[in-house]
Protein backbone atom coordinates (compact mmCIF):
# COMPACT_ATOMS: atom_id res chain seq x y z
CA UNK A 1 0.00 0.00 0.00
CA UNK A 2 1.36 3.25 -1.08
CA UNK A 3 1.62 6.09 1.62
CA UNK A 4 -1.09 8.40 -0.14
CA UNK A 5 -3.05 5.87 0.20
CA UNK A 6 -3.23 6.59 3.54
CA UNK A 7 -3.99 10.07 3.29
CA UNK A 8 -7.04 11.42 2.39
CA UNK A 9 -6.50 15.47 3.03
CA UNK A 10 -2.48 16.03 2.20
CA UNK A 11 -3.21 19.97 3.23
CA UNK A 12 -5.22 22.25 5.27
CA UNK A 13 -5.18 26.06 5.29
CA UNK A 14 -6.04 28.51 8.29
CA UNK A 15 -4.85 25.85 11.08
CA UNK A 16 -3.90 27.43 14.29
CA UNK A 17 -0.81 25.64 15.70
CA UNK A 18 -0.15 25.74 19.90
CA UNK A 19 3.19 24.66 21.27
CA UNK A 20 5.35 24.86 24.28
CA UNK A 21 7.26 28.61 24.54
CA UNK A 22 6.14 29.92 21.21
CA UNK A 23 2.82 31.98 20.90
CA UNK A 24 0.01 30.63 19.10
CA UNK A 25 0.66 30.79 15.13
CA UNK A 26 -2.05 30.45 11.77
CA UNK A 27 -0.89 28.81 8.94
CA UNK A 28 -0.81 25.74 6.69
CA UNK A 29 -0.36 21.86 7.71
CA UNK A 30 0.81 19.35 5.11
CA UNK A 31 0.91 15.67 6.40
CA UNK A 32 3.24 13.24 3.68
CA UNK A 33 3.58 9.82 4.68
CA UNK A 34 6.71 10.66 6.87
CA UNK A 35 6.11 14.34 8.00
CA UNK A 36 3.71 16.91 9.43
CA UNK A 37 4.34 20.75 8.31
CA UNK A 38 3.15 23.38 9.67
CA UNK A 39 3.63 26.90 7.60
CA UNK A 40 3.31 29.98 9.28
CA UNK A 41 1.31 32.21 7.06
CA UNK A 42 1.68 35.49 9.27
CA UNK A 43 2.94 38.13 7.37
CA UNK A 44 7.03 38.60 7.83
CA UNK A 45 7.08 35.14 9.45
CA UNK A 46 8.57 32.32 7.56
CA UNK A 47 8.12 29.82 10.86
CA UNK A 48 8.51 26.42 10.25
CA UNK A 49 7.71 23.22 12.27
CA UNK A 50 8.72 19.77 10.46
CA UNK A 51 7.45 16.81 12.79
CA UNK A 52 8.22 13.58 12.19
CA UNK A 53 5.36 11.34 12.13
CA UNK A 54 7.54 8.48 13.91
CA UNK A 55 7.76 10.98 16.91
CA UNK A 56 3.92 11.23 17.97
CA UNK A 57 3.39 8.97 20.47
CA UNK A 58 -0.28 9.59 21.37
CA UNK A 59 -3.60 11.51 19.38
CA UNK A 60 -6.45 12.64 20.94
CA UNK A 61 -9.13 14.52 18.90
CA UNK A 62 -11.97 16.71 20.34
CA UNK A 63 -15.61 15.89 18.58
CA UNK A 64 -17.50 18.16 20.68
CA UNK A 65 -18.89 20.06 18.33
CA UNK A 66 -20.88 17.19 16.74
CA UNK A 67 -22.38 16.02 19.31
CA UNK A 68 -26.18 16.92 17.66
CA UNK A 69 -25.33 15.40 14.39
CA UNK A 70 -26.45 11.93 15.26
CA UNK A 71 -24.40 9.48 12.87
CA UNK A 72 -22.07 12.33 11.47
CA UNK A 73 -19.67 9.70 10.68
CA UNK A 74 -21.47 8.20 8.27
CA UNK A 75 -24.04 10.76 6.91
CA UNK A 76 -23.10 12.34 3.28
CA UNK A 77 -26.11 14.90 4.23
CA UNK A 78 -23.74 16.36 6.58
CA UNK A 79 -20.32 17.22 4.97
CA UNK A 80 -21.38 21.18 4.29
CA UNK A 81 -22.44 21.17 8.32
CA UNK A 82 -19.00 19.30 8.99
CA UNK A 83 -17.19 21.09 7.02
CA UNK A 84 -18.53 24.58 8.30
CA UNK A 85 -17.00 23.35 11.89
CA UNK A 86 -13.73 23.03 13.41
CA UNK A 87 -11.66 20.24 15.76
CA UNK A 88 -9.05 20.19 17.55
CA UNK A 89 -5.96 17.72 17.78
CA UNK A 90 -3.68 17.33 20.27
CA UNK A 91 -0.87 15.48 19.90
CA UNK A 92 1.68 13.86 22.31
CA UNK A 93 5.31 13.43 20.90
CA UNK A 94 7.94 10.68 22.16
CA UNK A 95 10.45 13.55 23.16
CA UNK A 96 7.62 14.82 25.48
CA UNK A 97 6.62 17.90 23.60
CA UNK A 98 2.75 18.45 23.03
CA UNK A 99 1.36 20.42 20.48
CA UNK A 100 -2.34 21.11 19.74
CA UNK A 101 -3.80 21.65 16.25
CA UNK A 102 -6.83 23.68 15.55
CA UNK A 103 -8.45 22.65 12.57
CA UNK A 104 -11.59 24.18 10.15
CA UNK A 105 -13.57 21.71 9.28
CA UNK A 106 -14.50 18.41 11.08
CA UNK A 107 -14.16 16.40 8.36
CA UNK A 108 -10.99 17.30 7.65
CA UNK A 109 -9.81 17.09 11.20
CA UNK A 110 -10.86 13.97 11.08
CA UNK A 111 -9.37 13.14 8.04
CA UNK A 112 -5.80 14.21 9.35
CA UNK A 113 -5.97 12.56 12.63
CA UNK A 114 -6.31 9.51 10.86
CA UNK A 115 -3.41 9.87 8.42
CA UNK A 116 -1.08 11.00 11.64
CA UNK A 117 -3.07 7.49 13.37
CA UNK A 118 -1.83 5.08 10.52
CA UNK A 119 1.49 6.84 9.61
CA UNK A 120 2.92 7.24 12.71
CA UNK A 121 2.49 3.43 13.48
CA UNK A 122 3.52 1.43 10.14
CA UNK A 123 5.20 -1.61 11.22
CA UNK A 124 7.21 -2.23 8.41
CA UNK A 125 11.11 -1.43 9.16
CA UNK A 126 11.97 -0.59 5.51
CA UNK A 127 8.99 2.03 4.95
CA UNK A 128 9.97 4.70 7.86
CA UNK A 129 11.83 7.39 7.07
CA UNK A 130 15.66 6.47 7.63
CA UNK A 131 15.40 4.71 4.17
CA UNK A 132 14.38 7.92 2.40
CA UNK A 133 16.31 10.58 4.24
CA UNK A 134 19.23 11.35 1.81
CA UNK A 135 21.67 14.48 3.01
CA UNK A 136 23.12 16.15 0.81
CA UNK A 137 26.21 16.25 2.68
CA UNK A 138 26.30 12.17 3.42
CA UNK A 139 26.81 9.03 0.88
CA UNK A 140 25.47 5.88 1.18
CA UNK A 141 28.84 4.95 0.10
CA UNK A 142 30.22 5.88 3.84
CA UNK A 143 31.83 3.58 5.74
CA UNK A 144 28.01 2.10 8.17
CA UNK A 145 28.95 2.49 12.11
CA UNK A 146 32.55 3.60 13.75
CA UNK A 147 33.96 0.27 13.81
CA UNK A 148 33.03 -3.36 13.74
CA UNK A 149 34.04 -6.32 15.94
CA UNK A 150 36.95 -6.81 14.01
CA UNK A 151 38.54 -4.03 13.66
CA UNK A 152 37.74 -3.05 17.29
CA UNK A 153 39.71 -6.43 18.10
CA UNK A 154 42.14 -5.52 15.87
CA UNK A 155 43.22 -2.48 17.42
CA UNK A 156 43.15 -4.12 20.65
CA UNK A 157 46.76 -5.61 21.00
CA UNK A 158 47.11 -6.49 24.19
CA UNK A 159 44.15 -9.09 23.87
CA UNK A 160 45.74 -11.21 21.10
CA UNK A 161 48.03 -13.15 23.48
CA UNK A 162 45.01 -14.72 25.54
CA UNK A 163 41.80 -13.93 23.40
CA UNK A 164 40.50 -14.45 20.01
CA UNK A 165 37.68 -13.55 17.38
CA UNK A 166 35.87 -15.92 16.89
CA UNK A 167 33.37 -16.17 13.85
CA UNK A 168 31.22 -18.96 15.14
CA UNK A 169 28.25 -16.86 14.61
CA UNK A 170 28.48 -15.52 11.25
CA UNK A 171 25.56 -16.81 10.02
CA UNK A 172 23.43 -15.96 13.11
CA UNK A 173 22.87 -19.48 13.59
CA UNK A 174 24.76 -19.81 16.74
CA UNK A 175 23.22 -16.22 18.63
CA UNK A 176 20.33 -14.32 16.84
CA UNK A 177 20.85 -11.26 18.66
CA UNK A 178 24.87 -11.08 18.40
CA UNK A 179 26.73 -9.87 16.00
CA UNK A 180 28.65 -12.54 13.41
CA UNK A 181 31.62 -12.45 15.17
CA UNK A 182 32.64 -11.87 19.19
CA UNK A 183 35.57 -11.89 21.35
CA UNK A 184 36.28 -14.97 23.53
CA UNK A 185 39.34 -17.14 24.72
CA UNK A 186 41.77 -18.39 23.04
CA UNK A 187 41.81 -22.36 24.14
CA UNK A 188 37.65 -22.26 23.75
CA UNK A 189 36.79 -23.47 20.28
CA UNK A 190 34.01 -23.15 18.24
CA UNK A 191 32.45 -26.69 19.12
CA UNK A 192 32.90 -25.48 22.41
CA UNK A 193 31.10 -22.38 21.87
CA UNK A 194 28.19 -23.82 20.30
CA UNK A 195 27.63 -26.08 23.32
CA UNK A 196 27.49 -23.51 25.51
CA UNK A 197 25.17 -21.17 23.18
CA UNK A 198 22.31 -23.90 24.18
CA UNK A 199 23.05 -23.80 27.55
CA UNK A 200 22.43 -19.86 27.79
CA UNK A 201 19.21 -18.11 27.68
CA UNK A 202 18.84 -17.24 23.53
CA UNK A 203 21.89 -18.67 22.70
CA UNK A 204 23.87 -15.47 24.21
CA UNK A 205 27.06 -17.12 25.62
CA UNK A 206 29.49 -14.84 28.07
CA UNK A 207 31.58 -12.88 25.41
CA UNK A 208 34.72 -10.14 26.38
CA UNK A 209 32.95 -6.67 26.44
CA UNK A 210 35.98 -4.91 27.97
CA UNK A 211 39.44 -5.18 28.39
CA UNK A 212 40.79 -3.15 31.14
CA UNK A 213 44.71 -2.00 30.75
CA UNK A 214 45.64 -1.54 33.66
CA UNK A 215 45.41 -5.00 35.03
CA UNK A 216 44.26 -7.20 32.23
CA UNK A 217 41.35 -7.54 34.08
CA UNK A 218 37.71 -8.33 31.36
CA UNK A 219 34.10 -7.95 31.24
CA UNK A 220 32.48 -10.13 29.90
CA UNK A 221 28.52 -10.63 29.34
CA UNK A 222 25.55 -13.23 28.79
CA UNK A 223 22.04 -14.06 29.22
CA UNK A 224 21.43 -16.79 32.07
CA UNK A 225 21.91 -20.54 32.34
CA UNK A 226 19.27 -22.45 31.85
CA UNK A 227 20.05 -24.95 34.75
CA UNK A 228 16.43 -25.27 35.21
CA UNK A 229 14.64 -27.21 38.51
CA UNK A 230 16.96 -29.83 37.94
CA UNK A 231 19.80 -27.96 38.03
CA UNK A 232 21.27 -29.54 34.79
CA UNK A 233 25.20 -28.14 34.27
CA UNK A 234 27.33 -27.74 31.16
CA UNK A 235 30.68 -28.60 31.24
CA UNK A 236 31.73 -26.51 28.23
CA UNK A 237 30.31 -23.48 30.19
CA UNK A 238 31.92 -23.93 33.23
CA UNK A 239 35.15 -24.89 31.05
CA UNK A 240 34.77 -21.17 29.18
CA UNK A 241 34.63 -18.96 32.49
CA UNK A 242 37.51 -21.50 34.01
CA UNK A 243 39.02 -20.07 30.84
CA UNK A 244 38.05 -16.39 31.73
CA UNK A 245 39.90 -15.99 35.03
CA UNK A 246 42.92 -18.50 34.39
CA UNK A 247 45.39 -18.68 37.68
CA UNK A 248 43.37 -15.72 39.47
CA UNK A 249 41.83 -16.35 42.63
CA UNK A 250 38.26 -15.72 41.88
CA UNK A 251 35.43 -14.03 39.33
CA UNK A 252 32.64 -12.27 40.39
CA UNK A 253 29.38 -12.49 38.48
CA UNK A 254 27.35 -9.66 39.30
CA UNK A 255 23.64 -11.20 38.93
CA UNK A 256 20.94 -7.69 37.71
CA UNK A 257 18.37 -10.07 39.88
CA UNK A 258 17.34 -10.93 42.78
CA UNK A 259 18.21 -13.90 44.84
CA UNK A 260 14.53 -14.41 44.90
CA UNK A 261 14.05 -13.38 41.70
CA UNK A 262 16.49 -16.02 40.81
CA UNK A 263 15.03 -19.00 42.31
CA UNK A 264 11.73 -18.50 41.11
CA UNK A 265 13.87 -18.36 37.09
CA UNK A 266 15.22 -22.01 37.92
CA UNK A 267 11.36 -23.57 38.13
CA UNK A 268 10.57 -21.77 34.63
CA UNK A 269 13.85 -23.37 32.95
CA UNK A 270 16.39 -20.66 33.92
CA UNK A 271 18.56 -20.32 36.59
CA UNK A 272 22.16 -19.40 38.01
CA UNK A 273 25.49 -20.68 38.48
CA UNK A 274 26.21 -23.02 40.94
CA UNK A 275 28.87 -22.75 43.71
CA UNK A 276 29.30 -26.31 43.10
CA UNK A 277 30.48 -26.51 39.72
CA UNK A 278 31.88 -22.78 39.91
CA UNK A 279 33.86 -22.24 42.76
CA UNK A 280 36.32 -19.68 41.78
CA UNK A 281 33.21 -17.38 40.74
CA UNK A 282 31.52 -15.37 43.51
CA UNK A 283 27.89 -14.06 42.61
CA UNK A 284 26.32 -10.60 44.05
CA UNK A 285 23.10 -10.17 43.53
CA UNK A 286 21.61 -6.54 42.45
CA UNK A 287 17.76 -6.23 41.50
CA UNK A 288 17.26 -3.77 38.49
CA UNK A 289 14.07 -2.83 37.03
CA UNK A 290 13.32 -3.68 33.84
CA UNK A 291 10.35 -4.40 31.58
CA UNK A 292 6.92 -2.98 32.59
CA UNK A 293 8.16 -1.72 35.71
CA UNK A 294 10.33 0.58 34.04
CA UNK A 295 8.11 1.70 31.88
CA UNK A 296 5.61 2.43 34.02
CA UNK A 297 7.88 4.34 36.39
CA UNK A 298 8.78 6.82 33.07
CA UNK A 299 4.93 7.60 32.32
CA UNK A 300 4.13 7.81 36.18
CA UNK A 301 7.65 10.62 36.01
CA UNK A 302 6.02 12.38 32.79
CA UNK A 303 3.09 12.78 34.21
CA UNK A 304 4.15 14.50 37.62
CA UNK A 305 6.44 16.67 35.70
CA UNK A 306 3.43 17.74 33.19
CA UNK A 307 1.24 18.64 36.48
CA UNK A 308 0.30 22.39 36.51
CA UNK A 309 -1.05 22.50 40.03
CA UNK A 310 1.73 24.17 41.56
CA UNK A 311 1.79 21.87 44.46
CA UNK A 312 5.10 21.51 46.39
CA UNK A 313 3.90 18.28 48.08
CA UNK A 314 1.72 17.03 45.19
CA UNK A 315 5.11 17.46 42.92
CA UNK A 316 7.31 15.95 45.42
CA UNK A 317 4.84 12.88 46.41
CA UNK A 318 4.58 12.12 42.47
CA UNK A 319 8.21 12.08 41.56
CA UNK A 320 8.59 9.81 44.72
CA UNK A 321 6.06 7.31 43.76
CA UNK A 322 7.21 7.39 39.97
CA UNK A 323 10.72 5.61 41.47
CA UNK A 324 12.78 6.77 38.24
CA UNK A 325 15.37 8.42 40.14
CA UNK A 326 15.65 4.86 42.27
CA UNK A 327 16.10 3.70 38.84
CA UNK A 328 18.72 5.66 38.29
CA UNK A 329 20.31 5.17 41.40
CA UNK A 330 20.81 1.57 41.75
CA UNK A 331 21.89 1.45 37.72
CA UNK A 332 24.65 3.76 39.24
CA UNK A 333 25.58 1.85 42.35
CA UNK A 334 25.69 -1.58 40.10
CA UNK A 335 27.89 -0.16 37.92
CA UNK A 336 29.73 1.48 40.55
CA UNK A 337 30.12 -2.09 41.88
CA UNK A 338 30.89 -3.95 38.69
CA UNK A 339 33.67 -1.18 38.35
CA UNK A 340 35.40 -1.97 41.66
CA UNK A 341 35.18 -5.29 41.29
CA UNK A 342 37.59 -4.76 38.17
CA UNK A 343 39.07 -1.57 38.77
CA UNK A 344 40.09 -1.98 42.75
CA UNK A 345 39.68 -5.61 43.82
CA UNK A 346 41.67 -6.55 40.47
CA UNK A 347 39.25 -9.70 39.61
CA UNK A 348 37.52 -9.79 35.59
CA UNK A 349 33.25 -10.37 35.71
CA UNK A 350 30.86 -11.68 34.38
CA UNK A 351 27.35 -9.71 34.17
CA UNK A 352 23.94 -11.17 33.65
CA UNK A 353 20.27 -11.19 34.05
CA UNK A 354 17.89 -12.42 32.22
CA UNK A 355 18.13 -12.22 28.08
CA UNK A 356 21.13 -10.17 28.64
CA UNK A 357 19.72 -7.35 26.50
CA UNK A 358 18.82 -4.68 29.00
CA UNK A 359 20.34 -4.30 32.11
CA UNK A 360 23.60 -6.54 31.62
CA UNK A 361 24.07 -3.71 28.47
CA UNK A 362 23.05 -0.66 30.95
CA UNK A 363 25.50 -1.81 33.67
CA UNK A 364 28.42 -2.64 31.19
CA UNK A 365 28.14 0.67 29.82
CA UNK A 366 28.42 3.10 32.60
CA UNK A 367 31.26 0.56 34.01
CA UNK A 368 33.29 1.40 31.17
CA UNK A 369 32.26 5.09 31.11
CA UNK A 370 33.66 4.84 35.04
CA UNK A 371 37.35 3.38 34.27
CA UNK A 372 37.96 4.05 30.63
CA UNK A 373 39.17 7.63 29.74
CA UNK A 374 38.57 6.98 26.17
CA UNK A 375 35.25 6.16 26.31
CA UNK A 376 34.38 9.47 28.15
CA UNK A 377 35.55 11.24 24.81
CA UNK A 378 33.08 12.61 22.31
CA UNK A 379 34.48 9.45 19.60
CA UNK A 380 34.67 6.89 22.79
CA UNK A 381 30.83 7.21 24.15
CA UNK A 382 29.73 6.73 20.74
CA UNK A 383 31.86 3.72 19.63
CA UNK A 384 30.64 2.18 23.15
CA UNK A 385 27.06 2.76 22.58
CA UNK A 386 27.24 1.77 18.98
CA UNK A 387 29.51 -1.72 20.65
CA UNK A 388 27.57 -2.08 23.74
CA UNK A 389 24.17 -1.58 22.70
CA UNK A 390 23.48 -1.23 18.65
CA UNK A 391 25.91 -4.38 18.43
CA UNK A 392 25.05 -6.19 21.26
CA UNK A 393 21.44 -6.75 20.57
CA UNK A 394 19.74 -4.20 22.14
CA UNK A 395 15.88 -4.58 20.90
CA UNK A 396 15.54 -0.77 20.11
CA UNK A 397 12.14 -1.97 17.73
CA UNK A 398 10.25 -3.59 20.75
CA UNK A 399 11.80 -1.52 23.62
CA UNK A 400 11.28 2.53 22.12
CA UNK A 401 7.94 1.58 19.67
CA UNK A 402 6.34 3.95 22.25
CA UNK A 403 7.26 6.51 25.23
CA UNK A 404 5.39 7.82 27.70
CA UNK A 405 1.89 9.07 26.55
CA UNK A 406 0.69 6.24 23.70
CA UNK A 407 -2.08 4.47 25.09
CA UNK A 408 -0.91 1.47 23.33
CA UNK A 409 0.83 -0.94 25.76
CA UNK A 410 3.05 -3.62 24.53
CA UNK A 411 4.84 -6.10 27.09
CA UNK A 412 8.29 -5.87 25.67
CA UNK A 413 8.81 -1.79 26.05
CA UNK A 414 10.93 -0.72 28.26
CA UNK A 415 12.72 2.64 28.29
CA UNK A 416 16.35 1.18 29.59
CA UNK A 417 18.19 3.32 26.80
CA UNK A 418 16.42 6.77 27.95
CA UNK A 419 18.05 5.29 31.80
CA UNK A 420 21.26 5.07 30.27
CA UNK A 421 21.40 8.63 29.31
CA UNK A 422 20.07 9.72 32.70
CA UNK A 423 22.54 8.01 34.27
CA UNK A 424 25.10 9.30 32.01
CA UNK A 425 23.93 12.91 32.58
CA UNK A 426 24.14 12.33 36.15
CA UNK A 427 28.04 11.43 35.42
CA UNK A 428 28.45 14.42 33.73
CA UNK A 429 26.75 17.04 36.09
CA UNK A 430 28.72 15.42 38.85
CA UNK A 431 31.83 15.69 36.79
CA UNK A 432 31.68 18.64 34.42
CA UNK A 433 35.32 18.28 33.55
CA UNK A 434 35.82 14.62 32.72
CA UNK A 435 33.44 14.04 29.94
CA UNK A 436 34.26 15.28 26.65
CA UNK A 437 30.49 15.45 25.51
CA UNK A 438 27.60 18.04 26.78
CA UNK A 439 24.68 17.24 27.71
CA UNK A 440 22.90 18.36 24.02
CA UNK A 441 24.35 15.22 22.52
CA UNK A 442 22.44 13.16 25.56
CA UNK A 443 18.97 15.06 24.62
CA UNK A 444 19.79 14.33 20.96
CA UNK A 445 20.15 10.88 21.51
CA UNK A 446 17.23 10.49 23.51
CA UNK A 447 15.55 12.26 20.71
CA UNK A 448 16.62 10.04 17.92
CA UNK A 449 16.17 6.67 20.01
CA UNK A 450 12.54 7.11 19.48
CA UNK A 451 12.42 8.80 16.08
CA UNK A 452 15.04 9.00 13.70
CA UNK A 453 16.39 10.40 10.20
CA UNK A 454 19.02 7.41 10.97
CA UNK A 455 19.17 3.77 10.74
CA UNK A 456 21.23 3.64 13.73
CA UNK A 457 18.25 2.37 16.45
CA UNK A 458 16.19 0.40 13.81
CA UNK A 459 15.53 -2.99 14.09
CA UNK A 460 16.50 -5.72 17.26
CA UNK A 461 19.61 -6.94 16.67
CA UNK A 462 22.53 -7.10 13.89
CA UNK A 463 21.11 -10.17 12.01
CA UNK A 464 17.76 -7.65 11.20
CA UNK A 465 19.72 -4.93 9.94
CA UNK A 466 21.57 -7.04 7.54
CA UNK A 467 18.63 -8.82 6.46
CA UNK A 468 16.67 -5.50 5.62
CA UNK A 469 19.61 -4.25 4.46
CA UNK A 470 19.96 -1.32 6.99
CA UNK A 471 23.86 -0.40 6.70
CA UNK A 472 23.59 -0.42 2.87
CA UNK A 473 19.97 2.17 2.63
CA UNK A 474 20.35 4.11 5.31
CA UNK A 475 22.62 6.60 7.21
CA UNK A 476 24.38 6.14 10.22
CA UNK A 477 23.66 8.60 12.87
CA UNK A 478 26.97 8.14 15.09
CA UNK A 479 29.15 9.39 11.89
CA UNK A 480 26.95 12.06 11.12
CA UNK A 481 27.39 13.04 14.86
CA UNK A 482 31.27 13.26 14.51
CA UNK A 483 30.68 15.90 11.23
CA UNK A 484 33.12 19.14 12.25
CA UNK A 485 30.14 21.00 12.66
CA UNK A 486 28.58 18.46 14.92
CA UNK A 487 30.98 17.17 16.81
CA UNK A 488 31.73 20.71 17.89
CA UNK A 489 28.52 21.28 18.68
CA UNK A 490 28.47 18.35 20.89
CA UNK A 491 31.97 18.40 22.27
CA UNK A 492 32.06 19.62 26.05
CA UNK A 493 34.40 23.41 25.74
CA UNK A 494 35.73 22.40 29.56
CA UNK A 495 36.73 18.82 28.82
CA UNK A 496 40.13 17.63 30.92
CA UNK A 497 41.23 14.68 30.19
CA UNK A 498 42.03 12.75 33.73
CA UNK A 499 43.35 8.86 33.07
CA UNK A 500 41.77 8.49 36.66
CA UNK A 501 38.51 6.62 37.38
CA UNK A 502 35.24 8.65 37.79
CA UNK A 503 33.22 7.19 40.87
CA UNK A 504 30.00 8.21 40.83
CA UNK A 505 28.08 9.46 44.40
CA UNK A 506 24.58 7.26 44.46
CA UNK A 507 23.40 9.38 47.93
CA UNK A 508 19.79 10.62 47.19
CA UNK A 509 21.34 14.68 47.64
CA UNK A 510 23.21 13.22 44.70
CA UNK A 511 21.05 12.57 42.23
CA UNK A 512 18.59 14.92 40.53
CA UNK A 513 16.46 14.77 38.06
CA UNK A 514 17.46 15.56 34.59
CA UNK A 515 15.89 18.86 34.02
CA UNK A 516 17.00 19.11 30.61
CA UNK A 517 14.88 16.38 29.29
CA UNK A 518 11.92 15.77 31.37
CA UNK A 519 11.09 19.57 32.09
CA UNK A 520 12.41 20.87 28.44
CA UNK A 521 9.64 22.62 26.99
CA UNK A 522 9.21 24.84 30.22
CA UNK A 523 10.08 28.08 29.97
CA UNK A 524 12.36 27.40 33.54
CA UNK A 525 14.15 24.56 31.51
CA UNK A 526 14.03 27.15 27.98
CA UNK A 527 15.89 29.92 30.16
CA UNK A 528 18.55 27.65 31.82
CA UNK A 529 19.46 26.39 27.87
CA UNK A 530 19.99 29.65 26.86
CA UNK A 531 21.99 30.45 29.78
CA UNK A 532 24.12 27.51 29.14
CA UNK A 533 24.47 27.79 25.41
CA UNK A 534 26.15 31.61 26.74
CA UNK A 535 28.45 30.27 29.07
CA UNK A 536 29.36 27.78 26.28
CA UNK A 537 29.94 30.60 23.93
CA UNK A 538 31.95 32.54 26.35
CA UNK A 539 34.57 29.46 27.40
CA UNK A 540 34.76 28.87 23.75
CA UNK A 541 36.24 32.61 22.69
CA UNK A 542 38.45 32.20 26.02
CA UNK A 543 39.41 29.80 25.45
CA UNK A 544 40.43 31.13 21.49
CA UNK A 545 41.56 34.25 22.86
CA UNK A 546 44.17 32.04 24.95
CA UNK A 547 45.55 29.79 22.38
CA UNK A 548 46.97 33.83 20.55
Amino acid sequence: MEFSDHIKTANVEDVVLRQPLHPPSRGTLCITGHHLLFSEREEGSSQQVLLLLRNIDAIEKSVENLLGYPGFLSNAAHGDRMSGSSGTITIKCKDLRVLQLDIPGMEQCLNISRSIETLSCLDNVSEMYPFFYRPTDLSLQDQWGLSTPEKHYTQMKELHERWRLSSVNKSYSVCPSYPPAVIVPNCIDDETLKKVAKFRQGGRFPVLCYYHRKNGMVIMRSSQPLTGANRKRCKEDELLLQAVIEDSEKGFIIDTRSSQQVQQARMTGGGFESKSFYNCWKRLHRQMERGKALQESLIKLVEACSDESHNVDRWLSKLENSKWLSHVQTALSTAGLLAECVERDGHSALVHGYEGTDCSLLICTLAQLIMDPFCRTLEGFLALLEREWVQAGHPFQQRCAHSAYSHARFQQESPVFLLLLDCVWQLWRQFPLALGFSEALLLRLANEVYASDYGTFLCNNDQDRCALGVKDRTHCLFRALLRPAERDYYSNPLYEPTELAIWPSVHPQSLQLWRGFFLRWTQLAHHLEAVQEEIRSMVIEWARVAQR
